[in-house]
């Protein structure tokens, strides 16, 4: 266990280049295990998921090499094993992708379920139904998935929700199914693009209509080829709301604004400021902040993922502003840990926002009200899952004081050298191991 010590408050101010995408990373090197030829990956995220993906790979037959900064080789010319090893599936959400490459090149796939943060129940229904649409035999015993097909085949999928692994899952499955496969009500966020791109790359044939609706003609084989992988949105806009939060201001090197366009609307509104230029965002504090409702949902609506940082910006707001959570039932776990620290926020199981909301009549607390501008003060504090810890290591930059924060490897799985890179803007914080 190593735990973070960080006294503050200190604005964040400087250059940060921000890596390649966890979510993006995961999926792509799960995919180019579909062909037996190499594949590049240029932009890879030094981060925990990262070597718990290579490990999951390499347990199944892949090969990765190392081949330069920021660079992997990844090749998988056999895939002697059928069955993802339990103690590196626990370790992260990724094991159920790996039934695409499996089903495909060995007939059948032994996956665990998964772990990965506490945020909610992250149910595979979706995609297991998928695969029996297309032509799978699916079983489910003792929270262990097994799948078997000779092939796969062709179907038409509605997904009642736009889950995106579900639809990452399925458009792997749907490369190299006989015939045509049309997935429905898909999510379209940038690292599903992303992965369709590299697919497309490797030789399948990917179509895309307005209405949310992938088309996949299925092949016979897929290539291997070179990808760069995107960078990380949500770390860009994590560092964004820090910059704004701190009242700093900071260059984000590498973030896109076609893939922050919601997130730096809600920053407008609430009086942060940013500058985009060739080759990033700037973002700064403009003046007063101001209070805002916002209400998370499937892209390119407010991403779950920016919603943690952005409460810890709501803190340093005038006035009462309402968070709306219609994605996982359970992400406001890490509102405690804040009210520590003396953040003025309240959470209600009833629907505080316009939009449509799964969670309406089930008792889940998924609704916030915070008061601002609140002093947040400097605490012991532990960090619940990955996004909550970044979270947490804004609100201690922003706080008065000294804050220890514990449970830092779920940190480590997403940001890359994140203490290191804040103290060079900065922050006052040091590493020590428990």
């Amino acid at each position: 266990m190593e735990t973070l010590i960080v006294d503050g408050p200190t604005p964040l101010k400087g250059e940060i280049e921000v890596a390649g995408a966890k979510n993006s990373m995961s999926k792509l090197l799960t995919a180019s295990m579909l062909t037996a030829e190499p594949c590049e990956f240029t932009n890879v995220p030094a981060i925990g998921d990262t070597e718990i993906t290579k490990a999951i790979c390499e347990a199944l037959g892949a090969h990765c090499s190392e081949i330069g900064p920021k660079a992997l080789l990844v090749e998988t010319p056999d895939m002697p094993v059928a069955a993802v090893p339990e103690a590196l599936a626990v370790q992260n959400r990724l094991s159920v992708m790996m039934l695409a490459p499996l089903v495909h090149r060995h007939g059948r796939a032994v996956v665990p379920a998964a772990g990965g943060d506490r945020i909610g129940p992250r149910p595979v229904d979706f995609h297991l139904e998928g695969y029996r649409m297309m032509g799978a035999r699916v079983e489910t015993l003792d929270d262990v998935y097994y799948v078997e097909a000779d092939r796969l085949h062709g179907a038409d999928i509605t997904l009642p929700y736009p889950s995106v692994t579900a639809t990452e899952n399925l458009l792997m499955a749907a490369t190299l199914a006989r015939g045509r496969t049309f997935i429905r009500n898909a999510a379209i966020e940038p690292e599903v693009v992303d992965l369709a791109l590299f697919l497309q790359k490797m030789g399948a044939i990917i179509d895309y209509h307005v209405d949310r609706t992938f088309i996949v003609e299925g092949v016979d084989s897929l290539k291997g080829t070179r990808h760069a992988i995107m960078p990380d949105r949500l770390v860009a806009a994590s560092l964004g709301a820090a910059a704004v939060a701190t009242g700093g201001d900071l260059f984000v090197r590498g973030a896109h604004q076609g893939d922050l366009l919601t997130f730096l609307n809600a920053l407008r509104r609430v009086g942060g400021g940013f500058e985009v230029q060739g080759d990033g965002i700037r973002f700064f504090r403009q003046g007063p902040l101001h209070s805002i409702a916002l209400e998370t949902t499937v892209h390119p609506g407010f991403m779950t993922d920016w919603q943690p940082p952005f409460a810890v910006l709501l803190t340093q707001a005038e006035g009462m502003s309402v968070i709306h959570e219609t994605v996982f039932e359970d992400r406001f776990v890490y509102i405690s840990e804040l009210q520590k620290m003396g953040a003025d926020i309240e959470i209600y199981d009833t629907c505080l926002g316009g939009g449509d909301c799964r969670f309406g009549a089930m008792g889940h607390s998924h609704s916030a009200v915070i008061k601002g501008p609140t002093a947040l003060r400097g605490a012991e504090i532990s960090v619940p899952d990955l996004r909550a810890g970044f979270t947490y290591l804004i609100a201690a930059v922003c706080a008065e004081g000294r804050s220890v924060i514990r449970g830092v490897e779920e940190l480590d799985r997403g940001y890359e050298d994140i203490d290191k890179s804040l103290r060079e803007l900065g922050a006052q914080i040091e590493r020590k191991q428990d």
